[in-house]
């Protein structure tokens, strides 16, 4: 196994996900794409990991837009900022067929995850309209969240959730356009509601925008009977990013 590894990867070096350059380990980044991307690091809103100033150590604190409007979830953690190459990765992963970023996505969102997690918690992803998902051939949060149930332990359930009801795109929506777009469009799967009875959830998606998306989610969850919902992206947006 050992030599057949060793040819493997002389015929095909590891390469860098961000520029394609060779780098020394699989699903790595290069230094100079290292410091094109952004994790998020220090002082976070505890509710959508919005970098906060200050640092305040051991504190629970929360950014300005979710003590204006809490958001319908316990917690919820990011692991980049949606700009420069983290921006270009979830591109990748979300329309360019690179689904081998998904593994280290899950890397990288591992420990806020389980800082969030309880042992029993369930890992369920944003789910896909089916036709979405015909066209693109992938959901690429559940892949996201099928590498965090390896790397955390947890279960994961990728097919929670459902999305009867096709919608169009939430760009450029004011906030009660959002909502009445997403109204009934997301629910829990009837023959999986008796996995999250009385049990934490953690939904998993690859970009957090406004949020309207996974609140629809964690609303859809707690009606089914879900203890909470926290939530884990791959990245968010942030103003003036």
């Amino acid at each position: 196994m050992g030599l057949l590894q060793t040819a493997l990867t002389a015929i095909y070096p590891p390469r860098c996900l961000g520029c394609g350059q060779m780098v020394d380990s699989d699903f790595g980044l290069c230094g100079t794409c290292w410091g094109q991307t952004s994790f998020i690091g220090g002082t976070i809103c505890d509710s959508c990991s919005t970098p906060l100033p200050g640092s305040a150590v051991g504190e629970i604190v929360h950014c300005d837009a979710c003590l204006k409007s809490p958001k319908p979830w316990k917690q919820g953690r990011a692991a980049l900022i949606y700009t420069g190459m983290g921006r270009k990765m979830v591109l990748r992963l979300k329309h360019a067929d690179r689904q081998e970023i998904a593994k280290p996505a899950a890397g990288w969102m591992r420990q806020s995850v389980l800082e969030i997690a309880p042992d029993n918690a369930l890992l369920a992803p944003v789910p896909l309209h089916w036709m979405r998902l015909a066209k693109r051939r992938y959901n690429q949060s559940a892949l996201i969240a099928m590498h965090l149930s390896d790397k955390t332990g947890l279960d994961v359930c990728p097919d929670l959730l459902e999305r009867p009801r096709r919608t169009p795109s939430l760009d450029g929506k004011t906030k009660v356009e959002r909502a009445a777009i997403l109204d009934g469009a997301i629910r829990v799967a009837q023959r999986r509601r008796h996995r999250i009875v009385g049990r934490s959830v953690v939904l998993i998606d690859d970009v957090l925008t406004t949020g309207a998306t996974l609140a629809a989610c964690a609303e859809a969850c707690c009606a089914a009977g879900a203890a909470d919902v926290c939530v884990a992206v791959l990245a968010r947006v942030v103003k003036d990013a």
